[in-house]
């Protein structure tokens, strides 16, 4: 029986023949879903252990956004799926299911192998610290993330939201990352067992040169390759490992300088803890994210306008750098640039923003891309580029000696983040004047270029949107489509035994690839994928005839979101039924933050208009019919949760 609360409604009775897109749309999910089935049955085992040896967060990453597919209308069983293999993955690397700490052994051919248990109470530990930091900790998390998105209701996932946001809150003691006083987290690597600030010489040895630790395959020189001594030590000379004393000298650098301060990518936890407030509505993870974004805002103010990638133990920039403000892990002077600094901003930005409503926590990462464009030069073909190294002599505007890395084009993944939420006038003019100096890339093109973090899907869909793109819909599904039969196709073809699987020891593909259809069915980019939460302008819910009510479309339902402004948002929607009438709830937002002021429906006599004056509306559709609805927007108006529409304002959890 539907438990739906009444609300206003609109009904659709024009019948019309169904577009491209819609039929597309129903096709990319039926495949993906059917992908995922045969991925578990090939590629795993019956308890949801993967059978391939790996780090903890790619085992994670497997069915990272499987419970989205389910919350945008997939079936049931993508949800349970997705359940039984993170906790396969959490039972697999936990420290306490080892053999006296010698691992689980692994059989790789003839190669026997042992999983480093890398889980502590269920969260990352320091077991491997690299994969301890905000990187791979936030890829990591996307699955369990999606769990709250598509049922709330799981009591130990209620219970592990708290528990994961009490190691960075400085609530529990055995992972003492958060230092209140100073608003800093302890280390680059913080984990389910407390900052990291003893590395060995191989360690080191990795973050300092390349290669795994043994076999170092850079010289930095001042340029570091995860992370630089700069200034104590400008140029760690090659070998200096093999003298006891120089190594137990720079080692003691290494844990000084490195390990012991703050980074931007830390903001990633902005994420987790915003995770056990849209699940509790507690007003302490509201303060800590709050208190944390804003720490790094002063410091920006501090450093002369630009986010420094370090900060020493009582928030000073460069503090233990001599005043350096670059430098560190993952930071501006490193092979990644400018790149993970962005990430923790993007995250920091949106979980700020949704929790309070204030645009001013936009500017953090706005001012950092103005300043980089400030920054920015054309080469001899009018390309405009911008640096992505910081190094002794500034911005480096030409290619690093020793790794071929230099100035790049301005993307578009964390702008388009900005834009979405602002729907500003500035934002929208600093992105066409990225476009309108790009020489290389055709903007209206749809590509998938990754599986996972895919930045390259950004740039057509801000074509659609500003009107240049008509047929993006189609183009963009198409591309999915195509991409989802391949994937299918390959594991179906897959004729290995399990013995060859395990032996070959290749990653598994991900089946399912939500990208493209949460920009169009949601209106939205999509998450951030180093730790960021899900965005939606809308989202939508309906109610089985067999399991009651649940979130995403009705079976043969398509929707697209045609329209995004400051104040309206536009929806079409396709009934594919010959013979069945479909009803959908409409939500403002991933989680209900916005409030929807009316919806508006063309008929005969003109334009139509239904008072809403809050977060949800329904739409009836008739078979084969469809309608388009725009909605008014009052955007982030609301407390941001995981409640359903049938939860009222508390998420009902059995076991507390």
């Amino acid at each position: 029986m539907s438990k739906m609360p009444s609300m206003p409604s609109v009904k659709a009775t024009a019948v019309t023949a169904p577009p491209v897109w819609a039929i597309l749309e129903r096709k990319v999910m039926e495949v993906m879903e059917q992908g995922a089935h045969i991925q578990t049955r090939k590629y795993a085992e019956r308890s949801g252990a993967w059978t391939w040896y790996d780090d903890m967060d790619d085992y994670y990453e497997r069915t990272h956004n499987w419970a989205l597919l389910y919350a945008m209308g997939g079936g049931e069983s993508l949800l349970d799926m997705a359940h039984k293999h993170w906790n396969a993955t959490t039972r697999l690397f936990d420290d306490r299911n080892h053999d006296r700490g010698k691992g689980v052994k692994y059989m790789h051919g003839t190669t026997e192998m042992a999983f480093r248990h890398n889980n502590h109470n269920e969260y990352f530990g320091l077991a491997n610290p690299g994969d301890a930091e905000w990187h791979h900790m936030g890829e990591g998390n996307l699955a369990f993330y999606g769990f709250g998105v598509g049922d709330p209701t799981v009591s130990e996932n209620v219970r592990r939201s708290r528990r994961f946001a009490a190691m960075f809150i400085g609530e529990d003691p055995e992972a003492p990352n958060y230092d209140p006083k100073h608003r800093v987290i302890r280390s680059p690597m913080n984990s389910s067992q407390g900052p990291w600030h003893s590395a060995e010489l191989n360690e080191v040895k990795t973050y300092l040169h390349g290669g795994n630790g043994a076999a170092p395959n850079w010289s930095p020189k001042s340029m570091g390759v995860r992370s630089s001594l700069y200034p104590i030590v400008k140029e760690p000379e090659m070998g200096w490992w093999n003298n006891p004393a120089r190594a137990a000298e720079i080692i003691k650098v290494f844990n000084h300088v490195v390990l012991n301060c703050d980074i931007p990518h830390n903001m990633g936890a902005t994420g987790l803890v915003t995770n056990a407030y849209l699940y509790t509505h507690d007003d302490k993870y509201k303060k800590w994210v709050l208190e944390y974004v804003e720490a790094w805002m002063d410091r920006i103010k501090k450093n002369k306008g630009i986010i420094p990638d370090n900060v020493g133990p009582t928030g000073k920039p460069g503090e233990h750098r001599e005043g350096v403000w670059w430098g560190s892990m993952y930071g501006y002077n490193s092979y990644v640039g400018w790149s993970h600094v962005f990430h923790g901003m993007g995250v920091g930005f949106e979980t700020a923003l949704m929790l309070t409503g204030d645009m001013g926590y936009t500017e953090m990462l706005r001012s950092q891309v103005k300043m980089l464009l400030e920054n920015s030069f054309k080469d001899p073909d009018g390309q405009l580029l911008v640096p992505s190294r910081a190094g002794p002599e500034g911005w480096l505007k030409v290619k690093g000696e020793w790794d071929n890395t230099g100035p790049t084009d301005m993307r578009l993944y964390e702008l388009a983040h900005l834009y979405h939420a602002t729907q500003s006038k500035e934002d929208y003019q600093i992105i066409t004047h990225i476009r309108d100096n790009d020489r290389r890339r055709d903007w209206n093109k749809s590509l998938i270029t990754a599986p996972r973090a895919e930045w390259d899907t950004e740039y057509s869909r801000f074509q659609f949107y500003d009107g240049k793109n008509p047929s993006w819909p189609e183009n963009a599904l198409s591309v999915n489509y195509q991409w989802a039969v391949e994937m299918h196709q390959r594991m179906a073809n897959d004729a290995r035994t399990v013995d060859q699987i395990i032996k070959d020891n290749l990653e598994p593909r991900n089946a399912v690839y939500t990208k493209i259809l949460t920009q169009i069915m949601f209106g939205a980019p999509h998450t951030l994928y180093h730790g960021g939460l899900l965005r939606a302008t809308v989202r939508y819910y309906h109610t089985d005839p067999v399991v009651g009510d649940r979130p995403g479309l009705p079976a043969d339902v398509a929707a697209l979101v045609d329209k995004l402004g400051p104040d309206v948002v536009g929806v079409h929607l396709v009934n594919l039924s010959r013979h069945h009438t479909r009803k959908v709830v409409i939500q403002s937002g991933a989680f209900g933050e916005h409030t929807l002021t009316d919806v508006r429906t063309q008929t005969k006599d003109g334009v139509q208009s239904t008072p809403v004056n809050g977060k949800y509306f329904q739409v009836e559709l008739a078979p084969s019919t469809s309608i388009r609805v725009e909605a008014g927007l009052k955007r982030f108006a609301n407390k941001p949760s995981y409640a359903f529409p049938w939860h009222g304002e508390r998420i009902p959890v059995p076991f507390q």
